[in-house]
């Protein structure tokens, strides 16, 4: 029986967090795409957004970007002129996305199992959804991929919606993160509405945050033009 470990085209949790930082930044970010090594390395390891938070060196980023290259999720572009190689991701090619569905699957390679609802709030600036359904169609096309992109999970014991997560890593990968996951158990009805209610304020501030950062990654890669 064929395991996730024999599975070739499986990608490890670095090159999860690289690929999507590429994707996410084109949209956010697009005067300063394709982007630098240091500005993909702040994107990795930014507080805000991310799911598991991470602390990647130069040199891990570096050296996932030249495994992405090796398998063509990512390109490697050195202009006329420029002191540095810069990088752009081709998920569109790899896998025939269009943009709704890279960032439905980008946000859940940042931000780990979510529902068509969190999805649809955090997907908020590289793809406008109109409605959760638009979501859910999307999700539906990346589950229907072959082979699939993205996993429909059952609904959690006290939960109203189902998750979904990607499947980049692979079956056991999701399974994992689904069974860290449910260790947090359910809330009460009480406790859900304020956790409701913490939750979109920290979705907020986490939207400013990344504002900052974005603006500070824009400021740093315009300095270095005088430098």
């Amino acid at each position: 029986m064929t395991t996730d470990a024999d599975n070739p085209n499986l990608l490890d949790p670095f090159e999860v967090r690289v690929l999507a930082v590429l994707a996410e930044k084109e949209a956010l970010t697009p005067d300063n795409y394709p982007m630098s090594l240091n500005a993909i390395t702040n994107g990795c390891n930014q507080l805000s957004s991310r799911d598991p938070v991470m602390s990647l060196s130069e040199e891990t980023v570096a050296d996932t970007l030249q495994r992405l290259m090796q398998r063509k999720f990512v390109n490697g572009i050195t202009q006329a002129g420029a002191r540095v190689t810069k990088y752009e991701h081709r998920m569109r090619i790899k896998w025939s996305l269009e943009q709704d569905k890279v960032a439905v699957l980008t946000v859940l390679m940042l931000r780990g199992l979510q529902t068509a609802g969190e999805v649809r709030t955090r997907t908020g600036r590289m793809h406008e959804f109109k409605t959760v359904q638009d979501v859910e169609q999307a999700l539906q096309f990346l589950i229907d991929k072959y082979p699939p992109l993205v996993s429909r999970l059952n609904v959690a014991p006290g939960a109203k919606e189902p998750r979904y997560g990607h499947l980049l890593s692979g079956e056991d990968a999701l399974a994992r993160e689904e069974t860290a996951a449910s260790f947090g158990g359910s809330a009460g009805a009480g406790q859900g509405t304020q956790a409701g209610r913490v939750a979109a304020l920290e979705e907020q501030v986490s939207q400013l945050r990344q504002e900052v950062s974005d603006l500070a990654a824009q400021f740093a890669e315009f300095k270095k033009q005088f430098e």
